[in-house]
């Protein structure tokens, strides 16, 4: 059987499909992709259905080796140094591994999250449908923890040259957050909520894929901030006794008694995880209406992205890890 055994692992390294919705009413959590956009490429990359589960980390990806036979990778997400037998290579793009060939995924020069897809998928067991690991709860499994060597269901490359995304349409994550505002704002001051809309506000470093504690100026109550707990959904912002807001994330519980404010669109989460730590951004109010016309923009956008995903001989003559190992003399290139 073909593997791929993690040398050393990333930073908070899992296994992370697009989750298990539809349990939350059981007090299960959905959790899932931090970035489900970049999941989704990864697996485009490498020829599979947008469903299949990645190897998901955070600021750094680890090392990686394949073992009993060939497979074909991809890494997304951030801007991730990324390497085949010390040869630069670069993000979004396929690779081809052959037996004993070291992967080594370095630490991210921009965003967050990134993703290693391999083609036909890890062999993990779906638990409720899902292979995603919820680290507190345990469910799906653990955190992976290196040497560890993970099973493929494919046991050869597959067909097809390797496919890659050009640089140039690499997704981007800035500009401000943009939120609806509620289900509780009425429970914030006029003051608290033209202060949370002033920001800036930045990701702390008590951050993880449950939620990310932000720091910025101080969101005033408009009286007590304990409410009776109701649901919780991707994006939620809660502003505890301490004033600074809090957004939930993929790992969320599924109920939680801190007034919320607002919550971020489903177009801008990625915005959101894949802010580097500290990196100042502003929350921006939209309406349910403009809200959904974002969606359906950017779920156009998206089947647009993806069919810029082509042939590797055809986009990655520019890639600039590739051009920075050629050799220029008075306009001649070699190498």
């Amino acid at each position: 059987m073909t593997t791929l055994r993690i040398v050393t692992s990333g930073g908070a390294s899992t296994i992370q499909d697009l989750g298990r919705p539809g349990y939350g009413r059981y007090g299960v959590p959905e959790a899932g992709a931090m970035d489900g956009l970049a999941l989704r490429l990864a697996n485009r990359l490498v020829g599979n259905a947008d469903v299949e589960a990645c190897v998901e980390f955070a600021l750094i990806g680890g090392s990686y080796e394949a073992t009993d036979g060939s497979c074909r990778v991809a890494v997304t997400g951030g801007d991730f140094a990324v390497t085949v037998q010390g040869r630069s290579l670069g993000a979004y793009r396929a690779i081809d591994l052959a037996p004993g060939d070291r992967l080594v995924v370095g630490q991210a020069r921009s965003g967050v999250y990134g993703y290693l897809a391999v083609a036909g998928g890890f062999d993990v067991e779906p638990v409720l449908g899902s292979r995603s690991v919820h680290l507190r709860s345990g469910i799906g499994g653990a955190a992976l923890t290196s040497p560890v060597s993970l099973a493929l269901r494919q046991t050869s490359l597959p067909a097809g040259t390797p496919l890659a995304l050009h640089r140039q349409f690499w997704p981007a994550s800035d500009g401000p957050v943009r939120v609806v505002w509620g289900p509780q704002d009425d429970l914030f001051t006029e003051r608290g909520k033209a202060d949370f809309l002033r920001g800036p506000y930045r990701t702390t470093l008590q951050s993880d894929r449950m939620g990310y504690r932000l720091e910025g100026p101080p969101i005033e109550h408009a009286g007590d901030f304990n409410i009776v707990s109701d649901g919780i959904v991707l994006g939620s912002i809660q502003v505890p006794g301490n004033q600074q807001p809090l957004v939930l994330l993929a790992d969320r519980q599924s109920t939680g008694g801190y007034p919320k404010i607002a919550t971020v669109i489903a177009s801008d989460i990625r915005h959101l995880v894949q802010r580097g730590l500290q990196v100042p951004f502003r929350f921006e109010t939209v309406s349910l209406d403009e809200a959904d016309s974002i969606l359906r923009v950017a779920k156009s956008a998206f089947n647009d992205l993806f069919s810029r995903i082509g042939p590797i001989s055809a986009s990655d003559l520019f890639v600039s890890e590739r051009l920075l190992g050629l050799n220029l003399i008075d306009g001649f290139v070699r190498g």
